[in-house]
């Protein structure tokens, strides 16, 4: 029997460290070759570190949230064989000195003593339990007695005893907390209610640090504006339905983004101050050709930005298949750290929870970001008349250091006119 010490592996190109997200097992468990046993975050992906050998797992090194230097030992195993670790080799057993013998005390004579009776301490009464609503509370006649006496519903008390029975402690415990006739205006069939006091701490690690250090980086270095406008759609959303109802074969149904992605490529590059990325240390704007759009997409993990590479080279149908294809594969934690990266401007879309504005945090280092919010009917006023037309609001927000607010507002009064005119999208 040997011990193998496993090393932190390289996760990809330029990685040095990587935070502990999550132990897949624990002291003791035995595992197979390849079974996961360590989820790891880096700055570009988080990645699940597979067992490098069959064994039994005998040291783990980190906790989640900590950060391991690639190289570093992060787990140990038991395995067949000799291992390759000689530091944790079967420990040397010391045998500890034999105490002198002591001497023997000579005799003395006693006489019989009392035997004292055996002190038994109380046992603390268990924690009150609270009934799930709906459930009859469990007492004695006696304590349903002194609770009708008190003009106390029982159903508010929460019982310490097997299956939450409320005991005569229980019920002095709530009179003490002052509820005797707290009831007494109750509804019949009213829901018991309780006083909630507990409170759970989460450390915040793995993506949701992540998240907390680039929007604390992005909103603290800075210097955001935030420009609004509405939008009307109705001649965009008759588009859309006729294309989607007339759309090839394997396609799939436009949403409003692509229509939004393809109007960007458009406005952008009339503003291609705005498709731009900053680096604040060297003092240079690096403005590109290449439109790589980020879609900033909720998953259950968190909040992650896959990116539409290359957005000027597709057409709406193309726009809406490369979307979807890396918004899926990011909610089945399947994205690449290449799709992760690299976006020059950002789309964020509150989708239906909709809301009137925002103003959304840039994405580091670019220097625009372009919020959309769900669209309604609504009334409006149309060359005197009150109509009712499809809405749209959209938010930005803009790097002032680098973009004067008459650009930004021109990008996005730009994609207002496509989009209320959404032939001139395809011209």
């Amino acid at each position: 029997m040997g011990i193998y010490a496993f090393k932190l592996p390289d996760i990809g190109e330029g990685v040095v460290e990587g935070e502990v997200v999550e132990w897949m097992v624990s002291m003791g468990d035995i595992v197979k070759e390849d079974d996961p046993i360590l989820s790891v975050m880096t700055d570009k992906a988080t990645v699940e570190i597979p067992s490098p050998v069959d064994g039994k797992v005998s040291k783990i090194i980190g906790e989640p949230g900590d950060i391991l230097p690639v190289g570093e030992v992060c787990i140990e195993f038991e395995v067949d064989g000799a291992g390759n670790s000689d530091s944790t080799s079967e420990a040397t057993t010391v045998e500890a000195p034999s105490p002198e013998p002591e001497p023997k005390p000579e005799p003395v004579e006693t006489k019989p003593q009392p035997v004292p009776e055996p002190v038994v301490e109380a046992a603390a009464p268990a924690a009150p339990v609270a009934r799930a609503a709906g459930t009859k509370a469990l007492a004695s006649p006696a304590v349903r007695q002194r609770a009708r006496e008190a003009n106390i519903d029982l159903q508010l008390v929460a019982g310490s005893g097997p299956g939450g029975r409320i005991s005569h402690a229980d019920l002095d415990r709530h009179i003490a907390g002052g509820a005797a006739g707290a009831t007494s205006f109750a509804p019949v069939g009213a829901t018991a209610k309780t006083k909630l006091t507990g409170t759970e701490a989460i450390k915040v690690i793995g993506l949701r640090r992540k998240i907390a250090d680039s929007m604390m980086a992005s909103y603290s270095t800075i210097a955001h504006f935030s420009y609004f406008e509405e939008v009307d759609i109705t001649a965009l959303e008759e588009l859309r339905q006729h294309l989607n109802s007339t759309r090839p074969e394997g396609a799939p149904k436009l949403t409003y983004l692509p229509f939004i992605m393809q109007a960007l490529v458009k406005a952008l590059r009339e503003s291609p101050e705005c498709n731009a990325l900053f680096d604040d240390e060297a003092n240079v704007v690096t403005r590109h050709q290449a439109i790589h759009l980020g879609i900033a997409t909720q998953t259950d993990r968190g909040l992650y930005v896959p990116v539409v590479k290359h957005v000027e080279a597709l057409d709406i149908w193309q726009s809406a298949v490369e979307m979807v294809r890396v918004t899926s594969a990011t909610r089945e934690g399947k994205a690449s750290a290449e799709e992760l990266s690299g976006s020059t401007f950002t789309i964020t879309s509150l989708g239906r929870l909709g809301g009137l504005g925002a103003t959304p945090i840039i994405n580091k280092p670019e220097v625009g970001i372009l919020g959309v919010h769900n669209a309604k009917e609504r009334a409006v006023v149309r060359d005197g008349q009150i109509v009712v037309r499809r809405m749209m609001n959209l938010s930005s927000s803009w790097d002032h250091r680098v973009v004067d607010g008459h650009d930004g507002a021109t990008l996005v009064q730009k994609v207002k006119t496509l989009l209320e005119n959404p032939a001139t999208i395809f011209m």
